[in-house]
């Protein structure tokens, strides 16, 4: 992990060199005041050497200057360096992030995953900046202190120095206490912020059934975790800290005791017992630090721990040799495909099925059936237990994953658009299309008349996940983002069973248009919509049932019949 955690360093090293420099100096300067205060009390003072007092006093106040600017180089470039570090870590898990199965993301709720990607990530930065500073000046400074305090009074500098080990046994003991305490509490941070996450994007539901109350007890089980497990890590760290403290506040009691002793036996003069006790915080004060050290440290490692947990999930698999699928025709074949989401219960049993090129296969039967499922394993977002798939007779498994799912559109029910104008979603289908690919997208998805009388067209902002436009409006913008993309096979997942009558007429107009010329499989609860596909296969319990076309299905009396029967006497009802 700390071979890791360096690397980020390397494109920083002259920049993370001359900090390190600046902090040594700092040090070095720090150890002017006490040197000074031993010449004053044993030389200069006694004597009257007046001048030369004053001389000292502007000596040391030049080097604070210094140590001024020094610390202000410190502190800037050192968290520059750390903000640089961080905005690193945050493009690399990023981007890794991108590259994960669909399987992750049905593991790992948004909002802990977000909170990776910044509080996590700041608190590594801060341990970045102040980590590396910390250890090599408090290093630094108990080295100097050493040396420097034995040229006081060897003895009574090794009896101070003989009191760290008992602050380093105290400090392993308490410090794994305070890992596991912020280890939680990271978690329920976590925790908070996906259950905020849900909330909020879901806030005109909760309105909409006055659940309000729901939501504020499904947070508070996420706040009460962040309570507790925050008392849990100001426990351990509370510990920590006055029991560090305690043993470095003996060290002043052995001082007192020791250096008393030796005054009184004439082992040390008063001259250098007084600079022996100004001295000595050269050596208290980096312990100290690097005390209050521990528990930055805690929140870093934490942090990157977390952070390393995912950069450490596997990617998508694609073979190491699979070459692009390229002049894609369009034929699909499932052969004998079994599938489960990881449980024991299998989804998808022994499936097979093929389509031609340009021909509509329609996915029909219960819900949970696998219609959907289909539809991930077409395009590679899973990795299928057994069985292939097939696209223009090369297995998936051989193929780029990329050149599959350029070839590939996708109109799902639950449309999913970006926060940004009309034209940057339609653009998504294809981001070097011109502005006239884009018009004629938008017309051919009968969207473009709807924005043309819009105050700002196709700049207008349609907010978080298209909140100001209506389900018919956010279809006709998915289907005119496949427009623009123009791919060789069209899935369509229950694309219009969550719009109106009228408005799904519209939009069922512009699907037509979609189709032609294009291998489409069509998943759909309205069965009236897919009179007119090629093959239709009924889907139940993961197996194919029944397979043909309408008129066949309903000659065979079977579930499709029964399906199509009950849906229209469910029409009829509601007429």
């Amino acid at each position: 992990m700390l071979k890791r955690f360096i690397a980020y360093y390397k494109p920083h090293k002259f920049m993370f060199a001359m900090d390190m420099l600046a902090s040594f100096l700092i040090s070095a300067i720090g150890m002017v005041y006490p040197m000074v205060t031993n010449r004053m009390l044993n030389d200069l003072i006694p004597n009257k050497q007046y001048k030369q007092i004053i001389f000292a006093g502007l000596i040391v106040l030049g080097l604070y200057v210094l140590r001024m600017l020094l610390r202000y180089f410190v502190q800037y470039y050192g968290h520059v360096i750390g903000v640089k570090m961080q905005g690193q870590m945050r493009s690399d898990l990023f981007s890794h992030l991108e590259k994960l199965p669909y399987s992750f993301f049905d593991n790992h709720e948004t909002g802990s995953i977000l909170t990776r990607l910044t509080s996590d990530l700041f608190e590594i930065s801060e341990l970045a900046h102040h980590g590396p500073e910390n250890i090599f000046i408090c290093a630094v400074m108990i080295v100097g202190s050493f040396v420097y305090l034995c040229t006081i009074n060897v003895w009574l500098t090794l009896i101070i120095f003989a009191c760290v080990p008992i602050l380093v046994v105290v400090s392993l003991t308490l410090r794994k206490r305070m890992t596991e305490a912020f280890t939680e509490r990271r978690k329920s941070t976590a925790v908070i912020n996906a259950a905020t996450e849900s909330s909020i994007t879901g806030i005109r539901v909760t309105k909409a059934f006055t659940n309000s109350e729901k939501e504020l007890e499904k947070f508070e089980v996420g706040n009460g975790m962040f309570v507790e497990s925050s008392r849990k890590s100001y426990d351990a760290m509370a510990k920590f800290h006055s029991s560090t403290s305690f043993v470095t506040d003996v060290f002043n009691v052995i001082i007192l005791i020791a250096g008393g002793l030796f005054l009184y036996a004439d082992k040390i003069n008063f001259a250098e017992y007084s600079t022996f006790i100004v001295s000595v915080n050269l050596f208290i004060g980096p312990v100290q630090t690097l005390i209050g050290f521990v528990e930055q440290y805690q929140n870093g490692v934490t942090g990157f721990k977390r952070f390393l947990e995912i950069m450490d999930e596997p990617v998508e698999y694609e073979a190491p040799d699979a070459v692009p699928l390229e002049n894609v025709r369009g034929d699909i074949e499932l052969s004998h495909v079994t599938f489960s989401y990881g449980d024991d219960r299998e989804i998808l049993e022994d499936v097979s099925l093929k389509v031609e090129k340009g021909q509509i296969l329609a996915l029909v039967g219960p819900s949970g059936g696998g219609k959907t499922t289909i539809c991930h394993l077409i395009p590679a977002f899973y990795k299928i237990a057994q069985g292939n798939i097939y696209i223009d007779g090369k297995d998936i498994s051989t193929l780029t994953l990329e050149s599959i799912r350029r070839n590939i559109g996708i109109v799902q029910q639950d449309v999913f658009l970006f926060n940004g104008s009309i034209r940057d979603n339609i653009l998504y289908g294809r981001l070097d299309a011109t502005e006239e690919e884009v018009i004629e997208a938008a017309k051919r998805a009968n969207i473009h008349d709807y924005v043309m009388g819009l105050e700002k067209g196709y700049d207008t902002e349609i907010g978080e996940r298209g909140v100001r436009l209506s389900g018919g409006q956010k279809q006709r913008l998915s289907i005119a983002r496949v427009f623009l993309k123009d791919p060789a096979i069209l899935i369509l997942d229950e694309a219009t069973s969550a719009l109106d009558n009228t408005t799904e007429i519209m939009i069922q107009q512009a699907l037509d248009e979609l189709c032609q010329g294009r291998t489409t499989i069509v998943v759909a609860h309205r069965l009236s919509t897919i009179k007119r596909a090629g093959e239709i296969a009924v889907i139940s319990e993961g197996r194919i049932t029944e397979k043909g076309t309408h008129e066949e299905l309903m000659s065979l009396g079977g579930t499709y019949k029964s399906l199509y029967s009950l849906q229209f006497r469910a029409d009829d009802y509601a007429v």
